[in-house]
């Protein structure tokens, strides 16, 4: 049962990091996909005559690729993993120690013995920091909008907790890829619709790849790694082809984008490629046809987004043809302040909730919290950081990028403001990740005559006494005076950026804290208009997904490397990187990658931040992975309820 494996193709940018610190046209969709503007179509994808399948048959000789169900792959590895407590055990601990953690998790991520062990009529409500700004999968951006996608949006292909590949049982019956790894042949399963009884065929797959690679489509996240396709081609109902460009081990990542269903957006995508502003597009923003094992019911703005189990999913003709979902509905409840979060997990208002370090030591611990609620951790490859606009007069040279590194106190950072539960940031890959290089570069530590040493070096000096540095740029003195942005909704980040302003203070650097808006954050970092940030990214699925950060083709393509970051070094590493098939070789590249950010620290990398969670006692099945306990398959879909 496949759930909640979005952001596939990027780092997702995430606003929990510090607060929790269909009858189409099938020619038309296999060719064009109606995309409604084929010159500017063209720019982005070169024109291709598809060979037909005979003749694409003839000459590839097609090697089978794994189809599994997620949830069956999920319950084979927890076969090996027998709980270390009991249930009723595990929920009567207090999570207050390692070896508590891993009991508690080992008791409560496991499957139900029986039917009759699970609620089927059960409402979870899950909480969320933000709403969604849209419902369509392929222009999504957050991590509301991909948690719903997860359980909403079909996907042909998924990845378990180890980030192992493999094709989706629940949409297809079978996935080849040539031996030369130029195309990879799936057919899809007949019996998969849409929620509107439409079939979900591979003409909705073709001309989801063309809507995506539309220019005037805004899906910027989706649509990194899915350019690196060079055409998508269905030959049936069920056959689709995938092509690319050139050999590559990133190859498999390209093909997991979201599918949107043609029959809705073929024709209207031509007057509004937007997909948001027209009548019609603004209809199914509000009531979106699903593909998934649930549907969006309602969605009050800043309120509630109310999902749905289809029976339609799991039902074909009378027949159950996949597993049922075991929640009923899941109510996704937006609640933007933590402490209110917290308190509505404490009356059992939501089930589940991703804890700030305060509330994990401090306000987690007593009979308040446990009478309803346990709570566990998992080691999660997550950091925040603080971006530096390259692009501005302040922090274009790396002298400068290190200084304000070592002007931060990170042991008064990691020890009081996240009350020792983080590790130290230490660049782009966690430590136990298997790109991440090794040795590990040391965690920066407060030295100011350091950082005045380099400001000094750097031209940045105290010309007039006034206690302020500056420069002479343009024939003109410019005082060293910026702006960080940081979400106004973030506890720890304003207290970490206030930490950094009395330090900078000390050095004659005068630095201004803007609280704002997530959303306006959002678009300042897109747009470049900024001077300093903070925020935090979360794992891709493989390290190539770095490239849409720190490339100069990702500032060129409007990608996300917010800071300009740019290093001939770097994006000829990132290109190497995709062409190396041998994952130690991999390694040793992505390795290097992370030793020249360290060194030119487009970021100051503040910590790694682990999952820490609160859940309501009647959850079970959740089960931490580098990406979380719901960032992979099956994700959400494990997720039971335990009958009374």
């Amino acid at each position: 049962m496949l759930r909640a494996i979005g952001e596939r193709w990027l780092w997702v940018f995430v606003a929990s990091l510090l607060m929790a610190g269909c009858p189409s046209n099938p020619d038309n969709a296999a060719t064009t996909g109606g995309s409604g503007d084929e010159e500017e179509v063209e720019s982005l994808i070169e024109p291709f005559d598809p060979p037909t399948l005979e003749e694409l048959d003839a000459q590839v000789t097609w090697e089978p690729q794994p189809v599994e169900d997620a949830m069956d792959r999920l319950y084979e590895y927890l076969a090996q993993q027998p709980p270390l407590v009991s249930v009723e055990t595990a929920l009567s601990m207090k999570n207050d120690s390692e070896e508590a953690n891993e009991q508690i998790v080992s008791a409560l991520s496991q499957p139900p013995k029986s039917d009759s062990d699970v609620d089927w009529d059960a409402t979870v409500n899950r909480h969320a920091y933000m709403d969604m700004k849209s419902s369509n999968p392929i222009l999504g951006s957050s991590v509301t909008e991909f948690d719903v996608s997860g359980l909403t949006t079909p996907s042909l292909f998924a990845f378990d907790w180890d980030f192992s590949t493999f094709g989706n049982a629940e949409m297809i019956e079978s996935w080849e890829t040539s031996e030369d790894r130029m195309y990879d042949k799936v057919v899809l399963r007949d019996d998969v619709t849409w929620s509107d009884g439409t079939p979900i065929t591979a003409h909705d797959v073709a001309f989801t790849f063309q809507a995506i690679m539309n220019p005037k489509v805004p899906a910027i996240a989706v649509r990194s790694g899915t350019d690196q396709l060079r055409w998508v081609e269905a030959y049936d109902d069920q056959t689709v082809v995938f092509f690319h460009k050139e050999a590559l081990a990133t190859n498999v990542w390209n093909m997991f984008y979201p599918i949107i269903p043609a029959h809705i957006y073929s024709e209207s995508i031509k007057e509004d490629p937007s997909l948001s502003e027209s009548e019609h597009h603004l209809k199914y923003e509000k009531t979106p046809i699903s593909g998934g094992p649930y549907v969006i019911t309602e969605r009050v703005r800043n309120s509630v987004i109310v999902l749905e189990r289809r029976e339609d999913w799991y039902m074909h003709d009378g027949e159950q043809v996949r597993k049922k979902p075991y929640i009923k509905q899941i109510r996704f409840r937006i609640l933007e302040d933590p402490n209110t979060a917290l308190l509505a997990l404490k009356k059992g208002e939501i089930d589940e909730l991703e804890l700030r370090p305060e509330a994990w030591t401090t306000q987690t611990n007593d009979d308040d919290f446990y009478r309803l609620n346990t709570k566990a951790s998992g080691t999660e490859w997550a950091f925040a950081y603080i971006g530096w606009n390259t692009e501005t007069v302040f922090f274009s040279d790396p002298r400068v990028r290190k200084a304000m590194s070592y002007t931060l106190d990170h042991d008064e950072m990691i020890g009081n403001i996240c009350y020792g539960l983080y590790e130290p940031g230490q660049g782009i890959y966690h430590p136990t990740a298997w790109m991440a290089p090794d040795p590990m570069p040391q965690p920066f530590h407060q030295d100011l005559d350091k950082a005045e040493a380099l400001l000094d070096e750097a031209g940045w000096t105290d010309s007039d006494g006034d206690g302020i540095r500056d420069k002479e740029i343009g024939g003109r003195k410019v005082n060293f005076g910026f702006t960080i942005l940081i979400a106004s909704s973030s506890e720890t980040g304003l207290k970490i950026c206030q930490l950094l302003k009395e330090s900078l203070d000390r050095i004659g650097i005068i630095c201004n804290i803007k609280p704002t808006e997530f959303t306006v954050l959002q678009e300042n970092a897109r747009t470049h208009k900024f001077q300093a940030m903070m925020a935090g990214w979360g794992t891709g699925s493989d390290p190539d997904t770095g490239e849409n950060l720190w490339t100069t083709k990702a500032i060129e393509q409007n990608g996300r490397n917010y800071v300009s970051y740019s290093n001939p070094k770097v994006d000829e590493l990132f290109e190497q990187g995709k062409r190396e098939f041998d994952r130690d070789k991999r390694a040793e590249i992505y390795g290097q990658i992370h030793s020249q950010l360290w060194e030119d620290q487009p970021y100051t990398w503040l910590y790694y931040r682990s999952s820490f969670f609160g859940f309501n006692k009647r959850l079970r099945g959740y089960m931490f992975s580098p990406r979380g306990p719901f960032g992979y398959a099956p994700g959400f879909g494990s997720v039971w309820v335990a009958a009374e």
